[in-house]
Formats: structure tokens, sequence, C-alpha cells
């Protein structure tokens, strides 16, 4: 794009960011027992992909993906990757995200992560790195959807001009993997309600692929089917649900008996094979932190082929040698609680106090499970619009990937800045914007 019109433009900024408020497209965050909403800020300069660097990225997040959906069929069946020592024993059972709950039901058409999003940061060295691999409820596609949409309205000319990947058909590609994995009847998209962070995302893609948004009280389990039940009283049976509610809260007859969300018995005709969930439960043993570290790995052992994208370089504690590295470099790392995520839990060691540095140690030491560590990428600088001028932040990109009869990477993807000028953090939780992606077509 030429400067003229990146200008011309990003004019547009307050009244598109102001439809995107009118819409409701805000990030919603619940913390100490309080509700509270804020706007995801928009950036209108968006981050362009060359075509030959994409199919790249494509190749390499279809590959990722595979290998993924692979590991979870194989922990909850045959093992054979811990059998053959590839994935310490350890790092499947301590993790949060393994469900007992799940051993031997495999769900419909085999596939586990229908829809994933792939964290990725494009250094300084223009090397694409994996950050993070997000396999249970990966939100955010909806933002760059409604932005572009927004954009086009407001400035057409710059849309004719530039030759970009269509970025509506989302929609499309998810609705082909909710009816490629649908048992038979309606799909129903399953939100905890209104107060929930990504509850815009949960309509807007209800609208989008023409599916029911629906809530648990809204669905019921009979006769070892789902129905959902419409404002008449109606029941209509439901053969895939796209939950937007984590594991634990999907069924209080499975999971935490205290869920006030979830559908009894709901996972009882899952193992049936009488319902589709998106994603599968129990994905979370594939998207730990600390199993991260082992994806190139799987990727050998499974499909007998060397990564195409890079992890990040990273060390786990719990194996001597990579303590030792980390204790010996800690000022250059940036250390990581598995657990945690949205962005938290996330230290850099050259930030730390002399006492903050040493207690964390000696939490390191006594679980070196619960954290990995990481070189410092430095992230490639993109621009924003900010108060009429270009500044750098830094920026990641959110792929989408979604599964049918063969993994489908979506040609656009959330990017996420940083509005301050010292952090690489991100996450919209920690008060970062997004941009549009364009690929070029």
């Amino acid at each position: 794009m030429q400067m003229t019109n990146i200008r011309q433009f990003c004019a547009h900024s307050d009244s598109v960011n102001e439809l995107l408020a009118r819409y409701g497209v805000k990030f919603g965050i619940y913390k100490n027992n309080t509700f509270k909403e804020q706007l995801f800020p928009f950036d209108m300069i968006p981050r362009v992909i060359e075509k030959d660097e994409f199919d790249f990225l494509e190749r390499g997040l279809k590959q990722r993906v595979k290998a993924l959906n692979e590991f979870i069929k194989d922990i909850y069946a045959k093992k054979q990757i811990v059998k053959d020592g590839i994935i310490p024993e350890e790092f499947i059972y301590a993790g949060g995200g393994y469900l007992a709950q799940c051993e031997g039901v495999p769900p419909p058409k085999g596939i586990y992560a229908h829809i994933s999003g792939i964290d990725l940061v494009q250094g300084k060295d223009r090397n694409w790195y994996i950050l993070e691999d997000n396999l249970r409820i990966p939100s955010g596609a909806s933002y760059p959807m409604i932005a572009r949409d927004l954009c086009r309205k407001s400035f057409p000319s710059l849309f004719e001009q530039n030759h970009i990947e269509e970025n509506r058909n989302y929609a499309k590609l998810l609705r082909k993997t909710m009816d490629y994995v649908n048992t038979g009847g309606h799909t129903v998209i399953l939100s905890p309600g209104r107060y929930n962070a990504a509850y815009f995302e949960h309509s807007y893609f209800a609208e989008q692929t023409n599916a029911h948004l629906a809530t648990g009280s809204e669905l019921t389990v009979e006769n070892d089917n789902l129905y959902f039940i419409d404002y008449s009283g109606k029941k209509e049976r439901v053969g895939a649900v796209y939950r937007r509610i984590s594991d634990d809260f999907l069924d209080p007859m499975n999971f935490r008996d205290d869920s006030v969300i979830g559908i009894p018995h709901i996972y009882d005709i899952y193992r049936k094979g009488n319902v589709a969930l998106i994603n599968a439960p129990g994905n979370g043993v594939a998207d730990d932190k600390g199993i991260y570290y082992f994806v190139p790995k799987m990727i050998k052992y499974y499909l007998g082929e060397d990564a195409v994208l890079q992890n990040a370089p990273t060390y786990l504690p719990f194996y001597a040698d990579d303590m030792r590295y980390v204790l010996d470099n800690f000022d250059k790392l940036v250390l990581k609680d598995v657990a945690e995520a949205g962005g938290y839990g996330v230290v850099f060691g050259n930030k730390m106090s002399r006492t903050e540095k040493e207690d964390f140690i000696s939490l390191l030491k006594e679980n070196p499970r619960r954290f990995i560590a990481q070189e410092v990428i430095d992230f490639l600088d993109i621009d924003i619009y900010e108060n009429g001028a270009f500044v750098p932040r830094k920026a990641d990109l959110r792929a989408f990937v979604l599964m049918a009869d063969e993994p489908m990477v979506w040609k656009s993807g959330l990017t996420r800045f940083s509005r301050n000028p010292d952090s690489f953090i991100v996450n919209s939780s920690q008060g970062g914007g997004f941009k549009d992606t364009w690929v070029k077509a």
C-alpha cells in the first residue's frame, strides 16, 4: 500500500472503532468477582503477509496440527509415545489438561482438535517461531472478520487496489468442520452466557454459520440424545456442539459437580458417539506449555518428518541439564507458568529484583515441572497508527487451523499487538489491541 493510501485509510480509524463498539466487539474480563468489559482496540494498518510466505506457514501449521491430533489420540488410547520414551510420563499425568475421563473415548471421525489457534511471532531474523498451541477453546477469529467488513465499507477502493485473500470464508470452514463430525441433527454453539469474555464471538459465529446459540439451560439429554429446546418448548435433536465452555464445567455428572452452566450427561452420550463436541474434551493434554517442548519430536514420531516451523528455543527445568542452563542464564530468559494463560504467569528474568529472583528460583527448584524457560525472541516490530503517527510495536499472529477430512488453514489471522512500547505481552487481557491480517493472493 502506498503511504498516501495508508494515511487516508487510517483517517477512518475512529469511526471504525466506534462501529466495533456499537456492534459489541469488546473483550470481557471476570476477575475478583467483578465483570468488566473493555474495548478491544483495532488498528487500521493491516499486517501483510506475502503469498509465498503464507504458503510456508500453511504447510507448517497443517503438519503441526496433524501431529497434535495424533498425540491426543495416542495418549487416550495406547500411549505409545510414552512407552517409547519420547515424552516422560510425568508430563502427561501431572499436567492440568489431562482428563482420565477421556481414556478410551474416541471422538466422532477421530478428530480431537477441530479448531486450533496457533500463536506465532516473526523475529527480526525474519524467521517465524511457534510460541503456543491453543487446542481447547481458541478465540479471536471473529475480530478481524468484522473489522475487515467495516473497513471495506469505509474505504472500498483500497480493497479493490490490493489483491488479498478473502477472510469471510472462515464461517464456511467452520461450518464444514461442524458438518463433518455431526452425528445427525442441528448444530449449536454452547456459550456460558453474556458474561463470558468472548460472548460477542459466540453470537457472531452462530449468526455466520446458521447454528443455534444456546446456553446449558436450553439443552437437555433424553434417551441417549441431545436436544435443543427453543422458546416455544419445541425440541430439536442436536448432532454437534461447538462448545465455548471449559472441560471442567461441561457436564456436572462427569466433571465438576458444582457446574451450573453445563449439561448433565452430555459426556455420557458423547462417549456413546451420539453427539460431537467441538473441540473434544481432554485436548488440554496437548497444549500444556510443558508439552509444547516435545511437539517437534511428536512430528518426527507420528509423521516421520522434520518440523517445518520452529519452536522458540525452550528449556525444561525438569531436566537437570536444562535446569543448569536456566540458572546460569536466568537474566536472558523469559519464564512461563505452564498452568497460566492470557499473558499471566509470564516473567522476564532481567526485570526481577534480587529478592524476586531468589524467591522464584526457590519455587522453580521445588516444582520444576511447573515452568518452562525460553529465549527472548526479538519480535519484528510492526507499525500501528497512534495519535496521528506511525509507531512500532511488538505483535504476534494467531493462525487458525480447522479440521475436517484434512486440516484447513484460514488465509487470514488475528494479529495482536502491545500498546505498551516496552512490552512483549500482546494479549487482549493485558491491554493489547488487534489488527487485520492480509494474505496476498
